[in-house]
């Protein structure tokens, strides 16, 4: 078995845990990023929208921005619409994730694909390799970015079980769009639909609570969404692609234990109201390395 030490080891290469590894490499430490995918940022499961003054305080160019959204138009059950101007940018979220994992690598953190976190004792974090390889790590902290099903939140026992379902299509757009949509309607239980323009496509999805009186699975949901955004004139009703995924519906109560933290969506960083999570993400887990110095 390799045994390696660092002062930090990541487990997750999303937004919050770049982000993090970001920050901790650039203050020095000695950075490992686990990551069990073999790509960074493939499968995207996104809406793939980040707020405008985002891509400035990044610094990271903007080979990831698709198009420009000048606001948000909301459509209420009652038909009535109200238009936010909050400007945005829609991104390639697979590039945005391999953009942050470069300023990591470049500021000195190492990124191990294929890669996934076993088991945890306290020192050393056991890891398993596609194809079986088995490794140890040594790891002053453990900083868990690993999603909403967090592997790292189940070594501290701090699991979320408040998640909304999403399923998301990927259709071609009548014309193009200059804002986001978020459409809220009573067959949405605890949620709603959106669509997010990209460029000649759009993302057109559902976040819903999972309950026992929903008359109709999310998927027949979605069909039935994008059966109206086609009647209305918006899409064309051929899906180009799906996805599906999870998002915190509530922020967990600890975050902290047993040489670990948690960030991104393994802590319940989204949005209180609309569940968007890129920025809170990166925002919270960027500060993490800083807070550990003090």
């Amino acid at each position: 078995m390799l045994k390696r030490s660092y002062d930090v080891v990541v487990v997750g290469a999303g937004p919050a845990g770049a982000s993090a590894a970001w920050s901790a490499a650039s203050l020095g430490m000695r950075v490992l990023v686990l990551e069990r995918k073999s790509r960074v940022g493939i499968p995207v499961r996104c809406a793939e929208y980040i707020p405008a003054p985002l891509v400035g305080e990044l610094a990271l160019g903007r080979d990831f921005v698709v198009q420009r959204v000048q606001g948000m138009k909301t459509f209420l059950p009652d038909g009535s619409e109200k238009t936010t101007m909050t400007p945005g940018v829609m991104i390639r979220r697979d590039l945005f994730d391999q953009t942050l994992c470069l300023a990591a690598r470049r500021a000195g953190a190492e990124l191990w694909l294929g890669t996934s976190a076993t088991g945890w004792d306290g020192k050393t974090i056991c890891c398993r390799k596609k194809g079986g390889d088995r490794l140890e790590v040594g790891a002053r902290v453990v900083i868990g970015a690993d999603g909403p099903h967090s592997t790292v939140g189940r070594w501290i026992g701090s699991v979320n079980r408040h998640l909304l379902a999403a399923v998301q299509a990927r259709v071609p757009l009548i014309q193009p769009l200059e804002h986001t949509e978020v459409y809220f309607a009573k067959g949405f239980y605890g949620g709603y639909g959106w669509l997010f323009p990209k460029s000649g496509e759009a993302n057109v999805g559902l976040g819903v609570l999972k309950d026992r009186n929903m008359s109709r699975p999310i998927r027949k949901l979605l069909e039935g969404f994008l059966a109206r955004l086609s009647g209305e004139g918006k899409i064309v009703h051929q899906p180009l692609g799906w996805t599906a995924g999870w998002v915190p519906a509530v922020p967990l109560r600890r975050i902290v234990a047993k040489g670990c933290i948690l960030a991104g969506d393994a802590a319940g960083h989204a949005h209180p109201i609309t569940g968007a999570g890129i920025a809170a993400r990166i925002l919270a887990a960027g500060h993490i390395p800083n807070a550990l110095l003090e």
